[in-house]
């Protein structure tokens, strides 16, 4: 059987932690800024850590299983 190929999509916006953690960046940060406040745009540059219930399709979609 054939190895299983990385999604092209999910290796450009999942990083791993050293602890086996999935990392993400926060949406809604690309455009309409200006409504936004201060605050709220600088939580959304910050990095954080992807929910558990989603973890089994990322991991699927980085064909780690």
């Amino acid at each position: 059987m054939p190895k299983m190929k990385t999604n092209s999509s999910a290796k450009k916006r999942f990083r791993f932690t050293g602890s086996g953690k999935i990392k993400r960046k926060h949406a809604f940060k690309s455009h309409i800024l200006t409504k936004k406040s201060k605050d709220r745009k600088r939580r959304l540059t910050k990095t954080t850590l992807v929910h558990p219930a989603d973890r089994e399709n990322i991991l699927k979609l980085m064909a780690m299983k």
